[in-house]
């Protein structure tokens, strides 16, 4: 990931609405959730939470897909990943025992 495209996603997650929805969409991978249920959890209207999951997307942290009648949001991993890779890269200058504690709070929470 490049400085331009991770400045892009974090300032998508920048706002509560879609960082609580990025985040809900992770819990609920891989099978993910209709833009309905996110709109309920979100407790806003259609179009507002619209704008919200169309800002995600253009940064690619949510992909949509149609299942039947329904569109499923799912979220990126793909992107998660690049994102949390590009933010450890240089982590702690080549030691890599200070970056153990980050390491073990992503092995306990996933």
């Amino acid at each position: 990931m490049e400085t331009d495209a991770a400045l892009a996603v974090l300032a998508a997650l920048s706002h509560p609405t879609r960082l609580d929805a990025f985040r809900s969409l992770v819990r609920h991978e891989p099978d993910g959730l209709s833009t309905g249920e996110l709109v309920r959890e979100s407790g806003l209207t259609q179009s507002t939470f619209s704008s919200h999951l169309a800002i995600l997307a253009k940064a690619g942290l949510v992909v949509a897909e149609r299942r039947g009648r329904q569109q499923i949001q799912r979220a990126s991993i793909d992107t998660l990943r690049a994102l949390m890779t590009f933010l450890a890269r240089d982590c702690c200058q080549g030691r890599a025992e200070l970056c153990e504690p980050l390491l073990a709070d992503l092995t306990t929470c996933c």
